[in-house]
């Protein structure tokens, strides 16, 4: 979970006969990449229709949680923080307050009723329809628009770059998943499988790299099915009938890393059983395709896995990894995804995700306690039958072995040249710089004459966990 504060700079001077009228939104983004992604979407609509854009909760007039409903964390986090904008309210009682995103789909009504603070809820399918649903409000009514759509992917809207560094941006190419993981409830807040237009998608990297940006990440619930025709861009659809030609991921990483060689390109999120060796091969053959992928395993115990409707088995993963590292070789970076404690999960089946993370030895994960989500088939299906305090106590192992990885995968890395892309200064120092190499790793360097935004080769001579330190050495 995240929060970030957002701001626009735009023309002062509202569109005429719209609902903005000059009135400023301010707007927080909760969870993964892909709500950030929609909350560039929604200011970009919004602009449109005459509001600004403020990073002083104080000075908005409205308000939009752009939330996450993976674990109830990222729920009660949101829930707290509607109970501080309600101390705001009171002393603003015009002010209006919106819940955007996968909780708003899924408690729409407890929002509208128990949150009497709420006064619009819309769905990450809804967007278009904000500007109606202020109006509506502002009628005097609450409004709710949480329909999924098929269909829709906001391809044709250019997103408005918020908090941007000028150098790197998200993408989005599809929406929506159909993986159905036992314990995801995604699939229901997001919808179906919807891939968009492959040309609106080198346009946009176009567009981003001619104004400066030198790297992009193409965004999705699962990158690796995307999947688009002419005739039809729902998945599941266009699975079932006769189409007259088919973009797959592959041939779409390939497109927009043709945009240009300095441009760089990331992706996520991949679910390991759909990423391909034609994926793999595209990667090995363009350098400016960063050579690290996402691969949650979620778990390193089969029997947990089929429970999880994952879709692989502990020895079809490990052969993945096996595979990627083939064609990718070893320093390609690798990081992943686990759950503590998931529904049954003994402690022989803990122990094998412990295992497989030696085997693997990940450069770095996301690591939680399972945390039931109402209407998932997890909760249908099976009891939370692991005690907190075992979740708690696996979770800290599975940390503590992830951190150890990570430092050892990181040593291995002293001695070595990387192309650096800059992203900013260090936040430790306005005299160092930082970016990422190829492999996702932060990397940490004396500024000397380098800026933002320039590719800088840096010998690593340290590190820690979490980052690389070097210095510049000539090209």
């Amino acid at each position: 979970m995240k929060l970030v504060l957002q701001e626009l700079k735009t023309d002062p001077t509202p569109a005429p006969a719209t609902t903005g009228q000059g009135r400023k939104i301010y707007i927080e983004s909760y969870g993964c990449q892909m709500n950030f992604s929609d909350s560039e979407i929604v200011a970009s609509i919004l602009k449109k229709d005459g509001f600004l854009t403020t990073s002083d909760v104080k000075e908005a007039d409205v308000v939009l949680l752009n939330t996450c409903s993976i674990r109830d964390k990222a729920e009660q986090t949101v829930r707290n923080r509607l109970t501080h904008i309600h101390g705001l309210k009171k002393g603003k009682p015009e002010l209006l307050v919106g819940v955007l995103g996968c909780m708003a789909e899924r408690l729409k009504s407890k929002l509208l009723e128990e949150e009497k603070i709420v006064d619009l809820v819309a769905g990450p399918d809804a967007y278009r329809d904000l500007p109606r649903l202020i109006a509506q409000v502002d009628d005097g009514e609450r409004a709710v628009n949480t329909f999924l759509s098929r269909e829709e992917t906001y391809g044709d809207i250019s997103p408005v770059r918020l908090n941007s560094n000028g150098v790197t941006a998200f993408v989005s190419i599809m929406r929506g998943c159909d993986n159905m993981c036992s314990f995801c409830v995604v699939p229901f807040t997001r919808g179906r499988e919807r891939s968009r237009d492959p040309e609106t998608i080198v346009q946009e990297a176009t567009e981003l790299f001619n104004q400066g940006y030198r790297e992009v990440t193409l965004l999705g619930q699962n990158v690796d099915s995307y999947k688009w025709s002419p005739e039809e861009n729902n998945k599941a659809r266009l699975e079932s009938k006769t189409v007259s030609a088919v973009v797959n991921f592959s041939q779409l990483l390939e497109r927009v890393a043709q945009v240009h060689p300095e441009l760089r390109i990331r992706f996520s999120t991949s679910h390991p059983k759909d990423i391909t060796d034609d994926v793999l091969h595209v990667m090995a053959r363009y350098e400016n395709i960063c050579k690290y992928i996402h691969l949650p395993a979620q778990s390193g115990n089969s029997r947990i896995l089929e429970r999880m409707n994952r879709g692989y088995s502990r020895e079809w993963y490990l052969a993945k990894v096996n595979r990627i590292r083939e064609i990718l070789g070893d320093d390609c970076g690798l990081s992943s995804d686990m759950i503590a404690g998931f529904c049954g999960e003994t402690e022989a089946e803990h122990q094998d995700t412990l295992s497989l993370m030696d085997e693997v030895k990940f450069d770095y994960a996301y690591m939680f306690m399972y945390s039931e989500r109402p209407g998932t088939p997890a909760v249908k299906k099976f009891s939370d039958d692991v005690q907190e305090e075992v979740k708690k106590r696996r979770l800290e192992e599975i940390i503590a072995k992830q951190n150890r990885h990570s430092l050892e995968r990181n040593q291995l890395d002293i001695g070595k040249t990387f192309t650096v892309l800059v992203e900013g200064e260090s936040r430790r120092s306005p005299d160092f710089l930082q970016g990422r190499n190829s492999a996702n790793k932060v990397v940490i360097f004396p500024k000397e004459n380098k800026a933002r935004g320039m590719y800088v080769s840096v010998l690593v001579d340290r590190c820690s966990g979490g980052t690389l330190f070097g210095t510049v050495v000539p090209s």
